[in-house]
């Protein structure tokens, strides 16, 4: 089942295949980045930062210190439609992140 990430305001904004699915895909399934350290720093396909997870939300951190080149982790395939993500409800300000920007959440 489908492991929605969610924007400041609940909107759904990406999702993961399951909760530590290494990729990250936009809301039609397309792939959109990966989490190449384990951790909830995500990249784009380029290796370029695209945003931090933070509980149940993709945010984008203010600053970003450099972690070096990620690689790239090969084509994932394609995840499928991962059905409506709901609404998780406004999470508040959250000090050094604000939202990921739409055009970096499209496939």
């Amino acid at each position: 089942m489908a492991t929605f990430l969610f924007n400041r305001s609940g909107r759904p904004a990406a999702f993961r295949r399951t909760p530590d699915d290494k990729f990250l895909w936009d809301l039609h399934g397309h792939w959109i980045g990966w989490f190449p350290w384990g951790d909830g720093d995500a990249v784009d396909k380029t290796g370029d930062y695209l945003g931090t997870v933070v509980n149940n939300r993709l945010l984008r951190r203010s600053y970003f210190p450099y972690r070096g080149y990620p690689g790239y982790p090969g084509y994932p395939g394609y995840a499928g439609y991962p059905g409506y993500g709901g609404y998780a409800g406004y999470s508040g300000y959250l000090p050094g992140f604000d939202d990921v920007p739409e055009k970096l959440l499209e496939g």
